[in-house]
Formats: structure tokens, sequence, C-alpha cells
């Protein structure tokens, strides 16, 4: 959506706050999120892979100005620039004061060559200001913005979209960054723009998302990471019903777009001793592979997350969240996955 000559990437709607200033950033309309269970309506208000974009005019300096409405165990964020797909050294805390970021483009950059930039999917130009991604934050208000500047055009920006859909590991809980989460490193491999509706421990596959992504035409393939948080929430038979919800919509809507279902990553129910839940993670994954073998869509696709995800290494002490090793290892599997499909 375009607002205040900005692209807000991933955001589906801007709402006013129950109280204070400053405009809600969330990643879903309203009539959206309001369909969906409690805990993912709140997670549908946490900024993962929003971005507001913009290319600023000759030598101009842009003020952006934002808070952060404390929720979680922080109420404070870091905001990082990157110029089309060049990591600035600009990082900025914003915390539940509203506070004036500055962005200028880099000298040195506006001297690129052609030959250095003609085959980048981002133009150099366009000023990505990447919100907190921060998993335990708060939300992330919208308080305005100055100096002269604009959206991006079509010819700036990748020409393909991969959406994911899943929990907390594709909404992106562990790494440092949110550049690194699996998800952002497997978009940037395909030369995609990313549409990330990650939703920590509420990935419940509810009719309400499955109908959004069926009916949104801004994405060429898309990942279904479905779904540990589903474990022991839901009986194997209700997993099923959703699931088979869930792919049956986004597929059928949209025949010419690769749908990768994603069986449950390697997690610690697989690798600690004592822990008698291998078997059951291993029902729910069996039940993926059989909603997917018998979907009548020929665009459905059935990828492996233990495959995916082939060892611990990498992983968080939790032995259920990846960290960046992890993160990398994760993309660089399932990019090679998804290639052949979105290269057809």
């Amino acid at each position: 959506m375009h607002v205040d000559g900005m692209e807000f990437h991933n955001v589906g709607e801007l709402r006013p706050p129950e109280d204070g200033g400053g405009r809600l950033i969330q990643r879903v309309p309203e009539t959206v999120r309001s369909g969906l269970n409690e805990g993912a309506q709140s997670r549908m208000r946490h900024p993962a892979g929003v971005e507001l974009r913009f290319v600023p005019d000759d030598g101009e300096t842009v003020e952006l100005t934002l808070s952060i409405r404390p929720g979680g165990s922080a109420d404070r964020g870091t905001v990082r620039v990157f110029w089309g797909p060049i990591q600035g050294y600009d990082e900025f805390e914003i915390g539940p004061e509203p506070t004036t970021v500055e962005v200028s483009m880099p000298e040195k950059l506006t001297r690129l060559t052609e030959s250095a930039t003609e085959d980048l999917a981002f133009d150099p130009n366009v000023c990505r200001v990447v919100l907190p991604g921060e998993h335990r934050g708060g939300y992330t208000l919208y308080h305005g913005a100055s100096g002269e500047r604009r959206p991006p055009t079509e010819d700036e920006l990748p020409d393909r979209r991969y959406l994911a859909y899943g929990t907390s590991i594709t909404e992106g809980e562990a790494p440092l960054g949110e550049h690194l989460t699996y998800v952002n490193q497997t978009a940037r491999r395909l030369d995609a723009d990313l549409v990330n509706l990650g939703s920590c421990g509420t990935a419940y596959c509810d009719e309400a998302i499955a109908d959004h992504i069926a009916e949104r035409d801004d994405w060429d393939v898309a990942t279904l990471s479905i779904s540990v948080n589903m474990v022991g929430t839901f009986p194997v038979e209700t997993f099923r019903e959703r699931a088979e919800y869930l792919v049956d919509a986004v597929a059928g809507e949209n025949p010419g777009k690769p749908v990768a279902c994603i069986t449950i990553f390697r997690n610690s129910r697989d690798v600690v001793e004592g822990h008698g839940e291998a078997e059951v993670c291993e029902r729910y994954r069996e039940t993926l592979r059989e909603v997917v073998a018998e979907s009548p869509h020929d665009n459905v696709h059935l990828l492996e997350g233990p495959d995916l995800l082939p060892s611990v290494d990498g992983l968080t002490t939790d032995l259920v969240h990846p960290g960046d090793g992890a993160m990398t290892t994760m993309a660089e599997r399932l990019a090679a996955e998804l290639a052949p499909l979105v290269d057809r």
C-alpha cells in the first residue's frame, strides 16, 4: 500500500490505536485480522517483514517518526536501513515515545556503475526502512514523514513475490536481524520480494487467513509451513480438516502458482531423549503428506521440514527455533527446492 509518498510493504492496513497518536501498522486488513484466532490477531500487528520504502530526491534527507507500543517482553526495537539489496550502517532504536529517524542516500551509492546494478532485483536507489522484527517486542506505530520522496516503481523492485505462512519460525523469532530469517534469505536467493504472514504460536490454518492468501493476487509462489503450533492443540483429525481447507483454498484459487506445503521442522520432540513425542510429530507430518497426495491441484507440492532443517546445528537452545546458522541452512535448501518451480 502507498501512503505519504512511500510504499508500506507487507502492510494490510494502518489503524488508529485505541489510545495515543500515530497509526498502528498491521500485516493484514482488519476484516481479515478480526476473523483469526485471538493470538493470531495480536501477531498480525507485529511488523515481521514490514518495510517503509521510498526513493528520496537527489541529496534529500527523509525523516520518519515511529514508536513502539509496549508489548511482550520488550518495549524497544531496532530499525535497520537497506538501499535496495545493500545493507546500510544506519540503525536506530525506537521505543514508546515517538522517535524521528533521518536517512539519506550514502554518496558512494550515487556513483555505482550500471554494470554493478543491472542484475540486481532491487534498485539501490530504493531506501528500505526495515521495522523492528524483534519477536517479543510490541507493535510499531507510524507518526508521519517529511522530506521529498516518492514510492518505488515496479521496475525498481523484484519482479516476483514469495508469500510465506507459518509459525514463529517463519515470523522470525530467534535470528539477530529481520534480514536473517529463512524466508528473507530464501526470497533473496530467488530474487523475490517477501510477503511474511508468519504467526508465532498461532498458525492454526484459520479459514480467514486461508481465504485471505487465496484471494491475494500479489504473489507468485507460496510456502505453507503447517504447523508445529497445532501439535497437541488440535487432534490430528482437526489438523487434517484445517490443512485441507488451507491448501485447497490457496492452490485452487491460484492454479498457475506453485504452493509448497512444508511438514513440521525438526524440533526437540524429535531429538531429546525421554521427550516421548517424536511419534506425535510424525503423525502430523504423515497427515500433511496425505493431504498433499490427495489434493486435486497440480500446483501443490510437498517439502519435508526435516530435510530443510537436517540437524540441530544452528538451532537455539530450546531446540525448536532456528538461530542465524540454521536459518541460512534452511534458506539454502528451500531456495533450491523452489527455484525449479518458479523458473518453469
